[in-house]
C-alpha cells in the first residue's frame, strides 16, 4: 500500500491524527484507563455480556424457543472466532503497516510489534460478536454494539490502528455475522436440541424457579374439608 506523503490531505491520517491527539492532552491516568480497556477490559466485557445473554434467555424463553435462541449466542460467539481467522489471510494480502512505523509525532500507547494493522482483530471480534448478539436480543445486541464502537475508539485513541483499520473490522464482523449465520444457526440449533434432550438441558432451558409467596399473618394452610359421611366413617 502506497503511503501518503501529505497527511492533511488524507482524511485516514488526519483523523487518526486528531483522534490520537486526544493522548496527548489527557490524563496519565485516563490513558491508563483507555489502554487496559482497549487492550482486554472492552473484549472482556463483551464476552461476558454474550454469557449474561445466554443466561437470560435459557431461563427466559419457553422450552420450544430457547433451542434457538440459545444457538443464536452460541453463533455470536462462533462468528467472533471466525472473524479472527478470516482476517487472517486479509492481514497478509493487504500489509498494512501500524501508524507508528509510517507517521511521526504520534502518542502511541501500545505497541503491537510487526504485526500488520488492516483490519483490527479487536474490532472484529466484538463487532462479530455484538452483530452475533442483537440477532437474539435488541436490547442486549445494542449495548454490545456500543461496546464494539467503543472498542473501535480506542485502538485508535491508543495509537495502533487507523481509522480505516477499525471501519474495515467492523464489516468484516459483521459480515461474518450476517452471512455464515444460516449455516451456523441451523448446525447449532441441531446441537443444542439434542442437548436440550440430555441430563444437560439446563444450558439450554433452564426456566426461573416459581417465586414462593408469603402467607399473611392470620393466615393458615387450607385444610380439605369432609362430608357429613366422611365425618361417620369417622366416629
Amino acid at each position: 500500500m502506497a503511503e501518503v506523503a501529505n497527511d492533511s490531505v488524507n482524511p485516514d491520517i488526519s483523523l487518526l491524527r486528531d483522534i490520537n491527539g486526544l493522548a496527548r492532552h489527557a490524563p496519565r491516568g485516563l490513558d491508563r484507563a483507555v489502554q487496559a480497556a482497549g487492550e482486554y477490559g472492552i473484549v472482556a466485557v463483551s464476552v461476558l455480556l454474550a454469557a449474561w445473554c445466554w443466561w437470560r434467555v435459557a431461563r427466559r424463553r419457553s422450552e420450544a424457543d430457547a433451542p434457538g435462541a440459545v444457538a443464536g449466542v452460541l453463533w455470536a460467539f462462533a462468528a467472533a472466532g471466525i472473524a479472527l481467522l478470516v482476517n487472517i489471510p486479509v492481514r497478509a494480502l493487504v500489509q498494512r503497516p501500524r501508524p507508528y512505523a509510517e507517521h511521526d509525532g504520534l502518542d502511541v500507547l501500545v505497541h503491537s510489534g510487526h504485526h500488520y494493522s488492516f483490519v483490527s482483530d479487536h474490532t472484529a471480534f466484538t463487532a462479530a460478536l455484538a452483530v452475533g448478539v442483537f440477532m437474539v436480543s435488541r436490547g442486549w445486541g445494542t449495548v454490545a454494539i456500543l461496546l464494539a464502537l467503543a472498542e473501535g475508539f480506542t485502538r485508535v485513541y491508543l495509537g495502533v490502528h487507523y481509522p480505516t483499520d477499525v471501519v474495515g473490522g467492523f464489516a468484516l464482523g459483521a459480515a461474518t455475522a450476517l452471512l455464515l449465520a444460516p449455516l451456523g444457526l441451523a448446525l447449532l440449533t441441531a446441537c443444542t436440541r439434542r442437548l436440550a434432550a440430555t441430563r444437560a438441558r439446563r444450558l439450554v432451558h433452564a426456566p426461573a424457579a416459581a417465586p414462593h409467596l408469603p402467607t399473611a399473618p392470620g393466615d393458615h394452610p387450607a385444610t380439605p374439608r369432609h362430608s357429613a359421611a366422611d365425618k361417620g366413617l369417622a366416629a
